[in-house]
Formats: C-alpha cells, sequence, structure tokens
C-alpha cells in the first residue's frame, strides 16, 4: 500500500466492537446508560463537595476535581460512539481523532497525577495528623493540580503533535471504539520508530513514576499504621484508604491490560474490552466506591434525599390548600 500525504487524509473509521445491526440498540442502550450514571454519579461527587462545607477540605478538593476529571475522560469517548451507532456511521475526521486523542491522552495523564496526589494527601493525614493543615494548605493544594494539568497538556500536545508528522496507508480501519494512541501510530506507513521511543519514555515518565509515588506513600501508611496501638486506630487508618485504593487498582490494572493486550495478543476486541474498562467502567464505579465508603459522603446524600423529600410533601400540601392551584389543575 503506498503512504499517502497525512494532509490528504479526510476521515479514520472507527470499527467498534460489533459489526452486526441487531446489536447495535442494545450497544447504545447500553452505553448511554453508562455514560449518563458516570457524569452524573461524578457531578453528585462535586455538587456534595461544594454544598456542605464540611466537606471543603484538601481530600474532598482533590476528589472532586478527580471527579471532574473522570466526565471529561468519558465525554472524549462516549459521545462519538454513540453518535455513531445512532448514524450508523463509522467515520471519524482526521482532526476529530487527533482531537480526541489529545483529550484522552490530557485526562488520562490528570486521573494518573490525581490519584498520586491523593495518596500523597492520605500519607500526610496518617503520617502527619498534627501538621496536616499546614502541610495541605489551599496554596499547595492548587499547586497539586495545577502542575500535573500543564505536565499532561504538554505530555498529550507532543504526542499529538508526533501524530501529525506520520504519513498514513489508504487503509485507516481503526479496530477500537476510540483513537486511541498505539493504534493510530501502527496505521502508519511512515517509520515510527520516533513515536514508539517517545509513548514507550511517556509512559515510564508518567505513569511509572506516579505509580511508584503511590508505593511510596502507602508503604509510609502501611508502616505507620503499624505503629499505632489500638485496632480500632488501624481500622479508623486504614478505611480512610480503601477507597483510594480501589480506585487506583481499578484504573492501573485496566489501562495497563490495554497494552499488555494488545501487545501480547495482538487482539482488537481484547484491547477495545480494556480501554472500555479504563475509559468508561472506572469513572463509572469511582462515585460509587468514595460513596459507599465514605460516611461523610453518605450523610451528605442523606441530608440531600431528606430535604428532596420534605420539599416535595411541601409542595403537595401548598397546592391542595391554595386554591390558585386548584383552578390551574382543573375540576
Amino acid at each position: 500500500m503506498k503512504p499517502t500525504n497525512n494532509t490528504r487524509i479526510s476521515e479514520f473509521l472507527l470499527l467498534g466492537f460489533s459489526e452486526e445491526p441487531e446489536l447495535q440498540p442494545v450497544m447504545f442502550g447500553l452505553f448511554l446508560s453508562m455514560y449518563l450514571i458516570t457524569v452524573f454519579g461524578n457531578l453528585f461527587i462535586i455538587l456534595a463537595t461544594v454544598s456542605d462545607s464540611h466537606l471543603h477540605t484538601p481530600m474532598y478538593f482533590l476528589l472532586s476535581n478527580l471527579s471532574f476529571v473522570d466526565i471529561c475522560f468519558t465525554s472524549t469517548s462516549i459521545p462519538k460512539m454513540l453518535v455513531n451507532i445512532l448514524m450508523q456511521s463509522k467515520v471519524i475526521t482526521y482532526a476529530g481523532c487527533i482531537t480526541q486523542m489529545y483529550f484522552l491522552l490530557l485526562f488520562a495523564g490528570l486521573d494518573d497525577f490525581l490519584l498520586t496526589v491523593m495518596a500523597y494527601d492520605r500519607y500526610v493525614a496518617i503520617c502527619h495528623p498534627l501538621h496536616y493543615t499546614v502541610i495541605m494548605n489551599p496554596r499547595l493544594c492548587g499547586l497539586l493540580v495545577l502542575v500535573p494539568s500543564i505536565m499532561s497538556a504538554l505530555h498529550s500536545l507532543l504526542q499529538s503533535l508526533m501524530v501529525l508528522r506520520l504519513s498514513f496507508c489508504t487503509d485507516l480501519e481503526i479496530p477500537h471504539f476510540l483513537c486511541e494512541l498505539n493504534q493510530v501510530v501502527h496505521l502508519a506507513c511512515s517509520d515510527t520508530f520516533l513515536n514508539d521511543m517517545v509513548i514507550y519514555f511517556a509512559a515510564v515518565l508518567l505513569a511509572g513514576c506516579p505509580l511508584a509515588g503511590i508505593f511510596y506513600s502507602y508503604s509510609k501508611i502501611v508502616s505507620s499504621i503499624y505503629g499505632i496501638s489500638s485496632a480500632q486506630g488501624k481500622y479508623k487508618a486504614f478505611s480512610t484508604c480503601v477507597s483510594h485504593l480501589s480506585v487506583v487498582s481499578l484504573f492501573y490494572c485496566t489501562s495497563l491490560g490495554v497494552y499488555l493486550s494488545s501487545a501480547a495478543t495482538h487482539n482488537s476486541h481484547s484491547s477495545a474490552t480494556a480501554s472500555l474498562m479504563y475509559t468508561v467502567v472506572t469513572p463509572m464505579l469511582n462515585p460509587f466506591i468514595y460513596s459507599l465508603r465514605n460516611k461523610d459522603i453518605k450523610q451528605v446524600l442523606g441530608v440531600m434525599m431528606l430535604w428532596s423529600s420534605v420539599r416535595g410533601k411541601y409542595f403537595e400540601a401548598f397546592s391542595t390548600k391554595n386554591p390558585i392551584m386548584h383552578l390551574t389543575s382543573g375540576p
């Protein structure tokens, strides 16, 4: 196949999971449900953090940022997939593919860094509780979100520019439901050695280093927990880390599965399934993990449900006593 200049490419084809027409409505309903659960679940975390003054702490500030990033992360791929299923199309424009790739890398990197920062927050809270408010001050919290945002933006920009220099063959079918970096690079007919080196180096630097930071933080946390004399104190300290550890395990296991499955089996379906896990399933489960394991979040949820119930009863009582409401409601 002859390579074509990348300026002439107008579109790619996202093959998705299945080409069987009878499965398309089922897939549309499934992915739409998962997307709505992800968006509303993470919005609840953000609203709960903003509305309750008791949750104006560094831990919940970082958690609300993670929820916002998860909403954006999922929104980079699922809406396009839903439109393609609805329109019975597999097309994504060249510019749209590069843009989607940029934002996928941006929000995946932010997820990675935020999980590391949250591990550091738990380390300070458990190992240095008396200095927690001094160390985790608002200025540091802002920097811990701003600096990773800049690093992720620069990394995704670099990777996108590296793809723009490639020439592609006439076969532009991506065996995926999104423009995943490795899949797009492997479609190129020009030499991809430099792209591969940048991808591997970035993976070691931007994924390995944060993971090492998480391991270091939790090694200190575990040693500190062993130093606590009471069993109740150990349980309380460990329970504050369970939610975060669950999210870290989900994110890293599924994201590593993308590269291990594609490298080991070259099976497009297994790679797409692994990508689905860390781009959709993990952001969808995060609110449930933090809500079910977090007493403060459950209390806010209870208050919101109680307020909704009281408000509904108030309006119902008001409508039965107000003659104007009776006039507008008919005989």
